[in-house]
């Protein structure tokens, strides 16, 4: 499985999180995850939520709408963006990636 994965119209991504950093901004995939660099330190759930926040607007869909699906407590996170109106780069050549009917 790559960093990511199409469910039907749910784009899940696998990232892993730089939190500290100077400024919220996709980066380079890692094998198996992409990174994503979070202003927020890791502490109270801040970075979770300015990641999902980050997604959610860099989507374009309502913060409702993007999921942490596991890893709370570590770097390596699996989130689900239900229905993305917009794909930044490096998502935008996901579009015609895997994707899953189930």
């Amino acid at each position: 499985m790559s960093w990511y994965r199409w469910q039907g119209d749910t784009l899940r991504l696998a990232l892993r999180v730089q939190p500290r950093a100077r400024e919220d901004a996709f980066g380079e995939p890692l094998g198996e995850e992409l990174r994503v660099r979070i202003k927020a330190p890791p502490v109270d759930g801040k970075a979770n939520a300015r990641l999902l926040a980050f997604l959610a607007r860099s989507c374009a869909v309502p913060k409702g709408r993007v999921r942490l699906l596991s890893g709370a407590q570590g770097r390596s996170k699996v989130v689900a963006i239900e229905a993305p109106v917009v794909l930044p780069p490096p998502l935008a050549d996901s579009r015609t990636g895997s994707r899953d009917t189930g």
